[in-house]
């Protein structure tokens, strides 16, 4: 009994990594989306200055 147990807590551990590591990569895509927008809406002024839109 205690190896079947242990075999279904390894599953629902590699599940919930595999849940995890997939809800990082689409925030990290919408992050890298962010920043490209920003980065090009901000890449000019209107009186055609190149400015910065981050801060660092």
């Amino acid at each position: 009994m205690v190896p079947v147990l242990l075999v279904l807590l390894l599953a629902l551990l590699l599940f919930g990594a595999g849940f995890a590591l997939k809800i990082l990569w689409w925030i990290a895509i919408a992050v890298l989306v962010i920043w490209l927008l920003g980065f090009f809406v901000r890449s000019t002024t209107a009186t055609g200055h190149r400015s910065r839109w981050y801060r660092w």
